[in-house]
């Protein structure tokens, strides 16, 4: 993305595979602080955000770890662990930051659109989960970041917070929550089109639907061609670029083992399914007006975290609960039976082995999961909405996952239930693997995959300009600057339109 050079039609400055959210953020990065770089996005659907971005398919929507218990563990003393927690909430800050951005300069409509605000609650019952519930409200609460939460096991006063999920309980039963009204619901699918629309406008960006990625490999000039088919016209061609970003959802670890870069080895994947639980009665859906996470299941993954969820989707309100999990050898919901199979080389069957012996718990929880029916969903979803019916809920096939695995030296293989960004020394090609908190934390991720990749560009005055502009937190601490916590959220809050409320719904 240096100097401006005549090229072909079929060469560009970068190469963007796969139309989601993560292409979109590093898409208007990129335009944003070089112009005048050439982009080619390639997406194998017909449309932008059908996969892991899409409202329906993505398990959350606005992941600030103010709620989602799996990011605040408990320490073998009893503590709580809020580290992750920490990190996740300063990097959705930053998301926000660049969103308002957007919309303060035009280059997204309406806020409304993709962002409201929505209570974040953690919800648990029995003893020792209310136990390990107040000791992390007793740890978050003295984090800036995590202001304003309350914690109550008052059946009155949850019956105000979550009036759906109390009715039918009794006095008797165990129960605790935390609450705080700074969480939000977005729609990673709304804001990942809008910013498509944006960056279509844009002279020397290209987004070609329909076309596949078949192959990627490294010129003599050191140069990436990415061989593209057509798949209106059946017909291929090659186009060559000096940057290739891989944000194929599941499908990067097939496309990163194509490009043949060492820093690929040893990587493997373990997909993992979604269904929900859809609210279809208008009544129920008016009932409940939070995000309200459960403890996971021992052995079950992150992203099967169980979850009753208000979401705005098309204008309209929408209540989920799950998601349910399960198993299937597709890396891409619209993807292939073989992927998993085909994912498997020479480098990488010792951490997938590996990791598989050491998570054989996740694997009978997948089994079970597998082997559910309606009923047994139904009977899930009662533990958190007691005196729900069959009929106002019906199946919804969620996104599919893929977690990492990566070789480690004393067990072989580990499983990752994070993202992961694997590049190559010279920076030319990257990857992103991994889901959960994905999409959330998707513009500090792009930021840190800048830097990475251009390391001599990302510390010029022009860039850091540019990029404090449109990040202003950009360089400093969030987390240990309370002042410049509060002057964020309340720029955030006021441009993005963020109440409180879902009235307007």
């Amino acid at each position: 993305m240096g100097k401006r050079i005549k090229k072909t039609a079929d060469e560009v400055d970068v190469i963007l595979i796969g139309a989601g959210i993560m292409s979109a953020t590093l898409g208007t990065l990129i335009n944003e602080l070089h112009p005048r770089a050439s982009i080619e996005i390639f997406e194998r659907l017909d449309e932008v955000a059908a996969e892991s971005s899409d409202a329906w398919n993505n398990a959350g929507t606005g992941h600030s770890a103010l709620c989602e218990l799996n990011y605040t563990p408990q320490r073998p003393d009893g503590s709580v662990d809020i580290t992750k927690a920490i990190k996740i909430a300063e990097s959705f800050e930053q998301s926000k930051e660049f969103w308002s951005y957007l919309v303060a300069n035009g280059l997204v409509d309406r806020p409304e659109s993709f962002i409201r605000s929505i209570p974040h609650m953690s919800f648990v019952f029995g003893k020792e989960n209310v136990a390990f519930l107040k000791r992390r409200f007793e740890t978050m609460k003295e984090h800036h970041l995590f202001q304003g939460m309350d914690y109550t096991e008052d059946h009155a006063l949850l019956k105000e917070w979550i009036p759906l999920m109390m009715e039918g309980r009794t006095k008797k039963e165990l129960l605790a929550a935390t609450k705080i009204d700074i969480g939000t619901d977005v729609n990673f699918g709304a804001l990942t089109r809008a910013l498509f629309r944006h960056l279509m406008e844009k002279e020397g960006v290209k987004l070609r639907l329909a076309h596949e990625v078949r192959d990627i490999e490294r010129a003599a000039d050191g140069r990436w061609e990415v061989t593209v088919k057509n798949l209106t016209t059946d017909r291929k061609r090659t186009v060559t670029a000096k940057f290739v970003f891989i944000g194929a959802g599941g499908g990067s670890l097939l496309l990163l083992e194509k490009s043949g870069i060492p820093e690929a080895k040893g990587f493997g994947g373990f997909p993992v399914s979604g269904q929900w639980l859809k609210c279809t009665n208008p009544s129920v859906i008016a009932q409940h007006h939070a995000k309200v996470y459960g403890k996971a299941a021992v052995g079950s993954p992150p992203m099967s975290v169980p979850h009753l969820d208000t979401r705005v989707i098309d204008g309209k309100l929408a209540l989920l609960f799950g998601p349910y999990a399960g198993f299937s050898t597709k890396f891409l919901k619209n993807g292939s039976w073989l992927d998993l199979p085909a994912s498997i080389k020479l480098n990488n069957i010792r951490p997938m082995l590996a990791a598989g012996m050491d998570n054989i718990p996740l694997t009978k929880y997948l089994i079970n999961q597998v082997r559910q029916s309606p009923e047994d969903r139904l009977e899930a979803l009662r533990e958190y909405v007691p005196t729900a019916r069959m009929e106002d809920w019906e199946l919804e096939i969620a996104g599919q996952r893929v977690q990492v695995i990566k070789k480690d030296e004393k067990h072989g293989g580990i499983l990752e239930f994070g993202t992961e960004v694997v590049s190559s020394a010279d920076g030319s090609i990257a990857a992103l693997l991994g889901a959960s908190p994905g999409a959330s934390t998707s513009v500090s991720i792009m930021v840190d995959l800048l830097a990475r990749c251009f390391p001599e560009r990302a510390k010029t005055a022009q860039y850091l300009s540019k990029l404090q502009e449109m990040i202003p937190s950009f360089g400093q601490s969030i987390a240990n600057n309370e002042q410049l916590c509060r002057e964020t959220r309340e720029r955030s809050t006021a441009i993005l339109k963020l109440e409180p409320t879902l009235e307007s719904v």
